[in-house]
């Protein structure tokens, strides 16, 4: 029933965990001993190997997870706070401050790069340099190309038009005519009955001398003697390899039978039942000395119990907590008040003088470089007040602040 439910198929040379060879009674013998030797062997491993995970665990929570927190809370205490109050009440209001003397200074320079660089430039280009340009060189360029290369183009391209185009075409027709009677006619007459025939010659000289003979030569020496050499290198390269093929198998068929067979058969017979049985062994040893090791655990976890643990629970629920209690309603209470309202008294001071500053620095910006109107007085005007889920006003009802959700709180 237990095979059926197993959805494993297992190979032909590999066994279920739980395997069990049937080979009688003489294994059984042997098995036994060799499991009990074993769990000696094992027992005291497993009983190191749980006190150190049971003294890993209990470090881990009385420990290291209490000294975390600890660490965590005076890092948050002596780091964190200080330094998000020196920069709120310090560093804050001094970027301010930086901030404005850079935009001041800035805006100066920007002023004073102006006046001695940007300013005395733009106003040579404006009344010097383009005036001289337009009047001194663009007017003179323009009417002397209006008055003067004008009309001189005109006049040139009518005589080249009108005189110089027939002029032109009578003496490039007798200039070609004498070319081709000095040139032309002797170069030709060369090429056509002195080289061509000459040229004839030496190719008929160099096929009838040079290429028939070696092509007989290639056809009725050099073409037998060269298959002769390949069919010789193919016999020699077919015995090589027979001969190689041959001396391989029979390496091949020694090695399997010396060396592979023997091997096969050690492994197959000895050393893999052998292992197989030492690694169940060692499994069975293994669970068994764990639960050898929890009874002892348990049995000693028991009696440190009632040796210790009761005592100090007794001592803790009669006499640390009452006195706990009285500590921090007498002590811990009023001190954890007093410290809060001194951190709101010190907080109050801290946006009062922070307010102080913004309204100075204010006050030095608009003496410095100006501000805005200063609006007159006036009446309020009260808003008319909207009715829910529409945008009409109604006259009589009284206005409220539009005041987001968000920031009422």
């Amino acid at each position: 029933m237990d095979q059926e439910k197993q959805p494993h198929v297992y190979g032909r040379h590999q066994a279920p965990a739980h395997y069990e060879t049937g080979d009688g009674c003489l294994t059984t013998l042997i098995r036994i001993p060799v499991r009990i030797v074993v769990l000696v062997l094992v027992l005291p491993v497993r009983m190191i190997w749980d006190v150190l995970v049971a003294t890993a665990r209990a470090a881990d929570r009385v420990l290291l997870r209490p000294l975390g927190r600890a660490l965590s809370w005076l890092g948050r205490v002596l780091v964190v706070v200080p330094l998000v109050l020196l920069y709120e009440s310090v560093l804050t209001p001094l970027g301010h401050g930086l901030r404005w003397l850079a935009a001041v200074v800035g805006q100066g320079l920007l002023w004073l790069g102006a006046a001695v660089f940007v300013w005395p430039w733009v106003a040579l280009w404006r009344h010097v340099v383009v005036p001289v340009v337009r009047y001194g060189v663009v007017v003179p360029v323009v009417w002397f190309h209006r008055a003067v290369l004008t009309p001189l183009g005109h006049g040139l391209r009518w005589v080249y038009r009108e005189l110089l185009i027939p002029a032109g075409r009578g003496v490039a027709t007798a200039v070609g005519l004498l070319l081709t009677v000095l040139f032309v006619r002797p170069v030709v007459g060369v090429w056509r009955y002195l080289l061509v025939p000459l040229a004839a010659a030496v190719t008929w000289l160099v096929e009838h001398l040079v290429v028939l003979t070696l092509a007989w030569t290639y056809r009725e020496l050099l073409t037998p003697l060269g298959h002769g050499i390949v069919r010789l290198a193919g016999l020699l390269a077919r015995g090589v390899a027979a001969a190689a093929r041959g001396l391989g198998a029979a390496v091949v068929r020694l090695v399997m039978t010396l060396l592979v067979a023997p091997v096969s058969v050690l492994y197959r017979r000895v050393l893999a039942p052998v292992g197989r049985e030492i690694a169940t062994a060692i499994g069975v040893a293994w669970r068994i000395a764990g639960f050898v090791s929890r009874a002892v655990g348990r049995a000693i976890a028991r009696l440190a119990w009632h040796l210790i643990g009761a005592p100090a629970t007794w001592v803790y629920r009669t006499v640390c907590t009452p006195v706990g209690h009285v500590v921090r309603d007498a002590v811990w209470a009023p001190a954890k008040r007093a410290a809060v309202e001194a951190g709101r008294a010190a907080r109050s001071a801290l946006n009062t003088a922070r307010e102080s500053v913004r309204q100075a620095r204010r006050d030095a910006w608009r003496a410095l470089v100006g501000g805005g109107p200063v609006p007159e007085p006036r009446e309020p005007v009260r808003p008319l007040a909207r009715t829910l889920g529409s945008t009409t006003t109604v006259p009589s009802a009284a206005p409220e602040p539009e005041i987001s959700l968000h920031k009422q709180g």
